[in-house]
């Protein structure tokens, strides 16, 4: 290798970033520095910029002092030697002094070959990215973690999957706001500069998840460097976007098969089940202790497993044992704990669940119900069951943000829930089937009137009809249906049948509605 190497410009915090800088760091002097020319050795001679020093760094105090005087004295304006860290504190106040970066190495060579891909040899720095990049496929990744930390490792910077809102996963540091707010999400590549932080970005081309870019990030990277990571985010993306498909898929089967488990624990009331147990045990799912079930529910159509990744990952940020499964278009889970939570613990976990649905609602239109705390196996079904049953009633209250927990609503509300599944509605109907079919206008007139405690006047004035009109009704209306109103338990059942059906009515057109307006 020729005593001296280089013309272009090199600066310290590129060669601190450099993965191949043969472990340099920083011991005295000015912290930062650009040098146009980088020696090796070079005996008594003349020069400029930084001298490398292949020999250790002197071990006694004077020689370290003559040293860097000598260097100063030289024209050099840093020195790069091994051990140099073992100056004492008046060397590296003479280094201060005189003006000389004093850096350490333990491979001065591997340091020169850095200064040499930074200066004059671009392609070889982008080759070399890219070999390392091809060393770490080499290496079997058990999920998309797995491979971002294998390429993190291999090319020495942090590496971060992006989209829009924030980090969806990362390996190494964190990317700053500032930074993630600089990148350009437009083109194929882009790059970002905030301070000393830089970035170098690439779209990521994946069938299953839109939006995303593969970053490379660090500080101190400069132009060369981040010129050549770009090339290596080229090569990585295509591995990142088939690893992406991969686990999309695992996690699809995966979800299903947990719906079908959680499905099997509620069916079973409660009830004991060694087989569901075991099952429930392999997942990880706690039924002991406590726990405070949730559901988050589209308003209208949206994208089901994206749905459930979404709130997986938001789940990520509450530090309590939390599951969430996909039920029908919904996404059903339960926060557990292993002692009895205080009150306003109860209340954090409650505020931080709000917090997903405020995040949530930025990009799907969806409610949240929250059951009540509730303890063990029976316990674990009742609160999920409250859960799903106050999101039914959630889905209509803009007025609470689209929030309702079971703890605030009043027995009438959680009746009316009741009466919105899948079993209760077939039954509503047989029981008005005569009237429907018969009379299907005498339906509101019936519903009033139970609604006002049947009273014939009270329903006269909610209908502005006379009161000889609604009794006439109502009487045809107790004729078809032939139920005896005199009875408090027929007037409850023949009451949620009514508002069931009109409420089913409502919904359907509601539907209809949203199909023609779209989402707002």
């Amino acid at each position: 290798m020729p005593p001296s190497v280089a013309r272009n410009s090199t600066d310290l915090a590129s060669l601190l970033s450099h993965p191949d800088n043969g472990e340099l760091k920083h011991v005295a002097g000015p912290a930062e520095g650009e040098w146009n020319e980088v020696t090796v050795d070079g005996g008594e001679q003349a020069g400029h910029g930084l001298l490398v020093h292949t020999a250790p760094f002197p071990s006694t105090i004077w020689q370290q002092d003559s040293l860097l005087r000598r260097v100063s004295d030289r024209g050099f304006s840093a020195l790069a030697a091994p051990a140099a860290e073992t100056a004492g504190a008046g060397t590296c106040k003479l280094a201060a002094r005189l003006g000389v970066t004093l850096l350490s190495t333990t491979r001065p060579v591997e340091l020169v070959r850095a200064c040499w891909q930074l200066q004059q040899a671009r392609d070889a720095l982008t080759l070399d990215y890219v070999r390392k990049v091809a060393q770490a496929f080499e290496y079997p990744a058990k999920d998309l973690a797995g491979l971002l930390a294998h390429l993190r490792a291999a090319i020495g910077h942090n590496i971060a999957l992006i989209d829009a809102n924030g980090v969806v996963q990362q390996a190494g540091g964190e990317l700053a706001r500032a930074l993630h707010e600089g990148i350009d999400f437009a083109p194929w590549i882009s790059s970002a500069r905030v301070g000393n932080e830089a970035a170098a970005s690439v779209r990521v081309d994946s069938s299953t998840r839109r939006g995303l870019r593969l970053v490379v990030f660090g500080s101190g990277i400069g132009d060369v460097q981040l010129r050549a990571l770009s090339t290596a985010a080229e090569i990585m993306m295509p591995a990142v976007a088939a690893r992406i498909l991969i686990d999309d898929l695992a996690s699809v089967n995966d979800a299903s098969a947990s719906a079908d488990l959680l499905r099997d624990f509620i069916d079973l009331r409660g009830a004991r089940d060694q087989e569901v147990q075991r099952r429930m045990g392999e997942r990880g799912w706690r039924t002991a202790g406590y726990h405070l079930g949730f559901q988050f529910t589209p308003r209208f159509r949206v994208d089901p497993v994206g749905l459930h990744h979404a709130v997986a990952h938001e789940l990520t940020g509450i530090s309590v044992e939390s599951h969430a499964v996909p039920s029908s278009q919904s996404v059903l889970g339960w926060l557990s704990f292993a002692e009895p939570p205080r009150a306003s613990q109860v209340e954090d976990c409650a505020n931080a669940l709000h917090g997903v649905l405020q995040r949530l609602r930025l990009t799907r239109d969806v409610a949240l119900g929250i059951g009540s705390l509730q303890s063990s196996e029976s316990g674990l079904t009742r609160t999920l069951s409250e859960a799903s049953d106050a999101a039914k009633i959630a889905v209509s209250r803009s007025s609470s943000g689209y929030l309702v927990r079971v703890d605030t609503l009043g027995l009438e509300q959680l009746l009316l829930a009741w009466t919105g599944n899948d079993t209760f509605l077939p039954a509503a109907e047989s029981m008005l089937a005569p009237l429907l079919s018969t009379a299907p206008e005498l339906l509101k007139t019936l519903s009033v009137f139970l609604d006002h405690e049947s009273s014939i006047q009270a329903t006269a004035d909610a209908l502005r009809l006379h009161r000889n009109t609604v009794s006439t009704r109502v009487q045809r209306a107790q004729e078809l249906i032939g139920i005896d109103l005199s009875s408090s338990d027929s007037r409850l059942a023949l009451h949620l049948a009514c508002r069931a059906i009109m409420a089913a009515r409502d919904a359907a057109s509601g539907v209809q509605a949203s199909d023609r307006t779209g989402f707002r």
